[in-house]
């Protein structure tokens, strides 16, 4: 398809009945597809259909209520592509951007065919210069597509908040090397959804697969310049379209099946499905940005445009526009696509990236905007799982502990603890033991429990698990940005030598710090979160910022070393023993307080210093304190089960130490435990411990820089 095509739409012969206004979209029906769209600035809206042959067919939409221009054409069905032309305005100082010369993109979309060129016609024209021309061959189509899927008997696994173990994962890096993994469908859905790929997550124990965004997104001219590509994603063009990248059997419709086949195959084997979604911009950017959908369509109703500027936009993302939140046909956009996410492909709970931004309903972050009115209110929304990445770029953008009772939030703070107590900063005590037991400083005042906290160390933004003990600074070269990007200050520490080396007294400290951090966040309250491949050591060599690398740095190696088996298998255990004690993964904060069981006299929670005694509050204070104990009792849970039955459980000690030499605790008096059996001690090499007992009030020796957990059984 040329931009010449342009020359060749015709009308004749065809012509729309009325239809509907609403869904927006393309909706079919079995017989015709109703087109619907939103423009309040249009005067002229013309549907074009795209054939086989790439040639054009112009339909003038004639039929508008309440700004919804809309037409219903018998006899077209799924497969067929098709875009808009928006004749209307175009004055950029007053925020009108209408142009028919370019070809746009449904925003309802539910699949989208092909990918844009970076061509000259896809931006904006410049005052007094001729039209760049028609961007008709170098931008996405959409695609009208069939809403039947057999769904069998899939049923939500509806996994309670307590009970979640996160796996943060990219659809294509996940599964791009995996040898079990036919070549053909690597990278894909149907590749994520394959056998293999899944009995390494239900083998691992996690509960919910977060993918990073599957919504159709749009690849950046200046990293397609660079021979980059944008790998995460946070560049989205369609809220309703599955990425038509990550497809393996095509993109005219068949990408949204194999979606909905992925989730199927998840829910199956238990695992609920949770999209990072990116509903605060899209990939339009700034005023020199391509016009690809909204901007031509409406652009003062979709974005936020500068007061009394009205030519340049309000950007609290850093990508160069942020969505206007109080405008009532961008909030319906998100809570349609939420919905449709939800109810058409089953998909159980969204992360939202930078989520700030949506409080924003006009200047500050407003925890009573109307986003959070309507998800509060929606039967749909409410009932899934909700997660706020809680900042973004903009004045007063971090709002950890700040949202609204339904939601979890990443705990930014929480992974700034872990990594500052491990790595031996002075006065982290006090901080680490908040963060440890859900963080109620941040969320107990607003009545919410250990849930609103997901607790993580690594993520994709940021380095891998192996990289944050391997390295002291980032290393970034592959960008293309002269290192400059990314975050310069990662709270990491490379345990004696900068990267790759064959030290083996390194080696062997990188290995322990690994067992540290990820014990640490798997008996943390809260929901704790894996970012994919950190269960199996993998490296991105020292890149913290690998935004645009789609190869071999991000994509996990699945040719696995006898180390890479040994921390797998850690980490395994580490999440069975969660999944088997409620004291490790309450429902409620702690409280201090004794059990209610007069036998049981002790505090649910008791913090110790390694000679026994309990913690005062001049011993939190001291900055060269790096090691401490903590008593979880499983005899004071004080929280029934789902059947109201009182819940009792072994007990824990949790014996942490950050020093830099072998540091002696004194396990506490008979009244605490009369024996102590060893779970786990990050300290050793490989394998499971020995499960040696050690008795009341005698001492155990905790390594240097190393980890115990000690357990002792319920009482009757």
């Amino acid at each position: 398809m040329t931009a010449r095509r342009r020359r060749d739409d015709t009308s004749e012969g065809v012509s729309a009945w009325s239809g509907h206004p609403y869904p927006l979209g393309a909706a079919h029906d079995g017989r015709g597809t109703n087109f619907a769209v939103f423009s309040e600035v249009a005067e002229h809206v013309e549907l074009v259909l795209v054939d086989d042959e790439d040639r054009h067919t112009a339909v003038a939409l004639t039929e508008v209520d309440g700004f919804v221009w809309h037409g219903y054409l018998p006899g077209v069905g799924p497969g067929q592509r098709y875009g808009y032309r928006v004749h209307g305005p175009w004055d950029p100082g007053l925020g009108q951007r209408c142009n028919p010369a370019k070809l746009l993109l449904d925003p309802y979309s539910r699949a989208v065919d092909g990918q844009v060129d970076n061509h000259a016609s896809l931006f904006e024209r410049t005052p007094g210069r001729p039209s760049p021309g028609d961007s008709a061959g170098h931008t996405m189509l959409g695609v009208v597509t069939d809403p039947h899927f057999d769904w069998g008997d899939d049923r939500p696994p509806l996994r309670p908040y307590a009970d979640t173990v996160v796996y943060e994962a990219h659809v294509r890096g996940l599964t791009r090397t995996h040898p079990a993994v036919p070549p053909e469908l690597r990278g894909t859905y149907a590749g994520l959804a394959h056998p293999a790929v899944i009995e390494h997550l239900t083998a691992l124990g996690v509960t919910a697969v977060e993918l990073m965004p599957v919504h159709q997104y749009v690849q950046d001219g200046v990293l397609l310049d660079r021979g980059l590509s944008n790998y995460w994603g946070y560049n989205t063009i369609g809220f309703f379209a599955p990425h038509n990248a990550y497809a393996a059997r095509g993109t005219r419709g068949e990408q949204v099946d194999e979606f909905k086949a992925m989730v199927k195959a998840l829910h199956a084997a238990g695992l609920e499905v949770i999209l990072d979604v990116v509903y605060n911009h899209t990939a339009e950017g700034n005023e020199r940005g391509p016009t690809l959908s909204f901007r031509g369509i409406d652009n003062a109703s979709y974005y936020r445009l500068v007061d009394g500027d009205w030519g340049h936009y309000y950007d609290t993302t850093g990508t160069g526009n942020s969505l206007l939140m109080r405008h009532p046909y961008v909030l319906q956009l998100i809570m349609d696509s939420l919905r449709y996410w939800v109810t058409e492909m089953h998909v159980d709970g969204f992360r939202f990236d930078l989520a700030a931004t949506l409080a924003r309903q006009f200047h500050e972050v407003d925890r009573l905007s109307a986003f959070f009115d309507l998800i509060q209110q929606d039967p749909v929304i409410s009932r899934v799982k909700l997660i706020a990445e809680p900042w973004d770029l903009g004045e007063g953008g971090y709002q950890v502990g700040n949202f609204p009772q339904l939601w979890s939030e990443w705990n930014g703070k929480y992974r700034d603890a872990v990594r500052d107590f491990w790595r031996g900063e002075p006065g982290s005590l006090g901080e680490f033991a908040s963060r440890l037991t859900g963080s109620s400083d941040l969320y107990a005042h607003s009545r919410r429990r250990p849930r609103a906290s997901v607790n993580f160390v690594t993520a994709h933004d940021g380095f891998t698990l192996r990289d944050l003990v391997s390295y002291n600074d980032k290393h970034n070269e592959a960008n293309g940005e002269g290192d400059r990007d990314g975050e310069s200050h990662n709270r990491s520490w490379n345990c004696g030598a900068e990267g790759e080396t064959r030290d083996p007294a390194v080696l062997r400290l990188r290995a322990r710090q690994q067992r540290n951090l990820l014990a640490t966040l798997l008996l943390s309250q809260g929901i704790p979160m894996l970012c994919h491949g950190d269960e199996l050591g993998r490296t991105q060599r020292g890149n913290n910022n690998a935004y645009c690398q789609d190869n071999e740095l991000s994509w996990i190696d699945w040719r696995l070393t006898d180390e890479q088996r040994a921390l797998a298998d850690f980490t395994r255990r580490l999440i069975g023993l969660r999944a088997a004690h409620p004291v490790l993964r309450r429902r409620r904060f702690f409280q201090g307080e004794t059990a209610t069981r007069p036998e049981q006299p002790l505090p649910d929670l008791v913090w110790l210093l390694p000679d026994g005694r309990e913690m005062s509050d001049q011993d939190w204070q001291r900055p060269d304190a790096h090691s401490l104990a903590a008593f979880l009792n499983g005899d004071a849970i004080a929280e029934p089960d789902r059947c109201g039955a009182p819940v009792v459980d072994d007990s824990f000690l949790l014996l942490f130490n950050a020093y830099w030499e072998p540091v002696e605790f004194r396990l506490p008096e008979p009244a605490y435990g009369e024996r102590w059996t060893t779970l786990i001690d990050t300290s050793e090499l490989q394998g499971p411990p020995d499960e040696s007992e050690h008795k009341a009030d005698t001492v155990l020796l905790v390594e240097r820089r190393s980890l115990v957990l000690l357990s002792r059984p319920s009482r009757p």
